[in-house]
């Protein structure tokens, strides 16, 4: 006799938990964001934890836990922001893989450092998939459970793909630092000759604050004003000075309305619009941006593109590293 999938009961969904995965390609053309998790690389750490494919379905927590109930035996990892997970009121580790028995309820601490933490689970959860991914998009009420994030009440089916192991570990050399003071580096363009010496210089030597307003579409930081070229704004664009002609945002991209509070467009932002883009964020980076908490101190560095070429192939070799040291 077959036994019956482990399921989780949500018993309080926390502030912000959906569910995500590697995101959804190919549909950005039509107005649909990649979704998926903000932080790639703490989601491809979870699943590797668990045994799990990179891209597999996980748990997003943003600043306070859910409480969970199991009704199964598995294997389970946080990682991520420094928010640590309890079973039955005993803390775990982050970073390593432990079990959990029927009956267990997992809970977490208070978020210490970082922002965004990533559950993952042995077999994955097994919800529903829209356009070829789990990811939750809000806005667009696709994935995740029924498109809107988990809620008192929900059960979440685990899929059976993958034995996990409890007790192994990501090396402290292979963990991202959780900082309040962060360097995001950045290809400028596609619009910065907008910007004035002046106005271009600022941007690159300012301290940016991370404001309260962040969140899967955009983070918007204080702390200066860009000096932006006099022109005659061209038919279709509107008055203020960082209008353009409507134009696609690559995610990552940094639109700064009016010249002033910078906005990183994430993973569920817009896909056009007629904000002029100064720069863009690296991808690895983007995980910097998304574990950033409000005040965090951000100096964004300017890099060219065969570096930033350079640092996406040593990214996704890091990535590989980690996935080997937890294989041995």
């Amino acid at each position: 006799m077959t036994a019956p999938a482990t399921t989780i009961e949500v018993r309080k969904p926390g502030l912000s938990t959906t569910i995500q995965d590697g995101g959804r390609s190919g549909y950005y053309h039509l107005g649909i964001p990649p979704s998926g998790a903000l932080d790639q690389y703490s989601l491809a750490a979870a699943n590797a934890l668990v045994g799990n494919g990179a891209d597999d379905a996980v748990l997003e927590i943003v600043y306070m836990g859910p409480e969970l109930r199991f009704t199964g035996p598995a294997v389970v990892a946080v990682t991520g922001a420094e928010i640590a997970p309890r079973v039955n009121g005993e803390s775990r580790p982050l970073w390593e893989s432990f079990a959990v028995a029927e009956g267990d309820v997992l809970d977490f601490d208070y978020l210490k450092a970082g922002s965004r933490a990533y559950l993952a689970v042995s077999g994955g959860f097994d919800t529903r998939v829209d356009l070829g991914s789990r990811s939750t998009y809000v806005i667009g009420s696709l994935g995740g459970v029924d498109g809107r994030p988990i809620a008192e009440g929900d059960v979440l089916p685990v899929g059976t793909g993958a034995a996990g192991r409890a007790g192994l570990v990501v090396p402290d050399g292979l963990r991202p630092a959780m900082s309040k003071d962060v360097e995001v580096r950045v290809v400028m363009g596609l619009y910065d000759h907008r910007l004035t010496d002046r106005g271009r210089a600022t941007f690159l030597d300012t301290t940016w604050t991370l404001t309260p307003v962040a969140d899967r579409m955009g983070f918007r930081y204080a702390g200066g004003e860009l000096e932006t070229v006099d022109r005659e704004p061209p038919f279709g664009a509107g008055q203020d000075p960082s209008n353009i002609v409507d134009s696609p945002y690559p995610i990552g991209s940094i639109q700064v309305p009016g010249g002033v509070e910078p906005i990183v467009l994430h993973r569920d932002a817009v896909s056009g619009g007629g904000y002029m883009m100064v720069a863009t964020v690296l991808s690895g980076d983007l995980d910097i941006v998304a574990q950033s908490a409000p005040r965090t101190r951000t100096r964004f560095v300017e890099v060219d593109l065969e570096t930033a070429l350079q640092l996406r192939a040593e990214r996704k070799d890091r990535i590989a590293r980690m996935y080997a040291a937890l294989s041995d």
